[in-house]
C-alpha cells in the first residue's frame, strides 16, 4: 500500500525533504522523557520565543547533552547504573534517552537551563528577511 503525500500537489514544488522530516518524526515518538512546549509572551521589541521542557529528574547537567545537528535540536541524557549499591526494590531506573526537535528556518536556541530536575530549552524565531530578486526574460528565437 503506498502513501498519497500532501505535498504532492504540482504547485508545491522542492518539499521532498520536509515530506521525510515528517515521516522521520512520526517514527520516533517514544514518550520518554515527558515534556511540554509553550509559547512564551513576548516583550517589548523582541522575537516570538518558544520554551520546550523536558522533565530529567535524576539527571546532573553532565549527564545531558543539548546539540544542534543542521535543522534538528537533539537532547540526549546518559546516566550509568551505580554497581555499589544493592537494591531491594528499583523503581527508577538509569536510563539513557534521546529525544529529537525539528526546528524551522529561522528557529535558533538561545539558552539551556536546568532546573529542579526540568531542563528548559528557549528558542527564538528570528524575523524573516525579505527578499525580492527580478528574474530577468531573455528572448530566444
Amino acid at each position: 500500500m503506498s502513501r498519497v503525500s500532501s505535498l504532492s500537489s504540482p504547485f508545491l514544488l522542492g518539499f521532498d525533504e520536509i515530506e521525510r522530516v515528517l515521516d522521520r518524526v512520526a517514527k520516533a515518538a517514544d514518550g520518554y522523557p515527558p515534556y511540554n512546549i509553550e509559547r512564551v509572551p513576548r516583550a517589548a521589541n523582541s522575537p516570538g520565543r518558544l520554551r520546550i521542557t523536558l522533565a530529567v529528574a535524576g539527571f546532573t547537567r553532565d549527564q545531558l547533552d543539548v546539540t544542534l545537528e543542521e535543522s534538528q535540536l537533539v537532547i540526549r541524557g546518559r546516566q550509568q547504573d551505580d554497581k555499589s549499591c544493592q537494591y531491594l526494590h528499583r523503581g527508577i531506573a538509569a536510563r539513557q534517552f534521546q529525544r529529537s526537535f525539528v526546528l524551522a528556518e529561522r528557529m535558533e536556541v538561545q539558552s539551556a537551563d536546568l532546573k529542579n530536575g526540568l531542563l528548559s530549552i528557549d528558542l527564538i524565531r528570528l524575523p524573516p528577511e525579505r527578499v525580492v530578486k527580478s528574474i530577468s526574460i531573455k528572448e530566444s528565437e
